[in-house]
């Protein structure tokens, strides 16, 4: 009686496992496997690309009659204080400036490398702090400034939103390149670098190829709050 009680007892619980079973089986969710999702690549919808978007793309124009001098002679002066000497009272620190408004010493934090550089006047040693224009003068001449005045040209070669301070060797090296052709080594500034090439060249009106373009995105796919500098 106990043995055909116990077999009884044993069919009932394999029943209800069977029920079980076949329940989970018709649950659709049961085959589904979850696919991990990946995001894809960040785009920036900043101030920056904002403005990057609104200026024009179009090829370089002809380098014809592209002189330094299109952009004045030289550096403008203010009461005996010109323009590379302003630029490196504002970009250096512990600065020491003679009477007659010259930086003599200083300390460069380079945006450029990354590096240190200390700072002596001197015809040997000047030339190790040097002060690009952040949109090179011939890319803007090719790039809508043949268009601009005199006036506004000799104004974009003396703006300080235009300027920097940065080690001799890297902006050498930079020469007259575009993003697409040169970036800084020290990659924590590009974000910054980009965006005051894309605020020089909307104050100025002036257009960008599309190679160039390009490349400034990818930067600002890396930074997507990036904003512009003061002074547009």
């Amino acid at each position: 009686m106990k043995r055909a009680h116990a077999i009884r007892r044993s069919f009932a619980v394999l029943f209800v496992l069977i029920l079980i079973v076949a329940s989970v089986l018709q649950n659709p969710t049961f085959w589904h496997v979850e696919t991990p999702q990946f995001e894809g690549p960040v785009h920036s919808t900043s101030e920056a690309t904002a403005a990057l978007n609104e200026l024009k793309v179009k090829g370089r124009a002809p380098k014809t009659g592209y002189t330094r001098s299109q952009f004045g002679d030289g550096w403008e002066s203010i009461l005996g204080c010109d323009t590379r000497n302003e630029i490196l009272r504002r970009d250096l620190v512990n600065v020491i400036v003679n009477m007659d408004c010259q930086v003599v010493s200083g300390m460069l934090h380079d945006p450029y490398t990354g590096s240190t550089i200390e700072f002596q006047r001197g015809p040997n040693s000047s030339q190790a702090v040097q002060i690009d224009h952040v949109v090179a003068l011939s890319d803007a001449w090719q790039k809508g400034a043949q268009e601009l005045t005199p006036a506004e040209r000799i104004q974009l070669a003396n703006d300080p939103l235009e300027l920097l301070a940065v080690d001799g060797a890297a902006n050498q090296q930079k020469s007259d390149g575009d993003a697409a052709t040169w970036l800084p080594s020290n990659r924590a500034f590009r974000c910054q670098y980009v965006a005051r090439q894309i605020a020089v060249k909307k104050k100025y009106r002036l257009w960008v190829t599309q190679a160039e373009k390009d490349a400034i995105i990818r930067v600002l796919n890396t930074c997507p709050e990036q904003t512009l500098p003061a002074g547009i």
